[in-house]
């Protein structure tokens, strides 16, 4: 089953984040609680976190883009 990664509220104030980095690829196994990207708000930099785990298989938003928070950045594939 294919699900979003959502760019998730990474502080009380913050409405978007510029994607830094992707510290795994199109095809990495992901697991739940490891650090997916790195997301710059407007105060600091913050690592976020795999909700779920899985296989990335989409990026729909990459480095230096500005996400608002809540919109889709990836999809992740579940294993079954």
């Amino acid at each position: 089953m294919r699900i979003p990664i959502e760019m998730q509220r990474l502080g009380p104030d913050m409405e978007t984040g510029t994607i830094l980095a992707w510290t795994k690829q199109v095809g990495s196994e992901v697991t739940k609680g490891e650090v997916i990207v790195e997301v710059d708000t407007e105060k600091v930099t913050m690592e976020m976190e795999a909700l779920d785990s899985g296989t990335l298989v989409e990026i729909v938003h990459d480095v230096d883009a500005e996400v608002t928070v809540g919109d889709v950045i990836g999809y992740l594939e579940l294993a079954e």
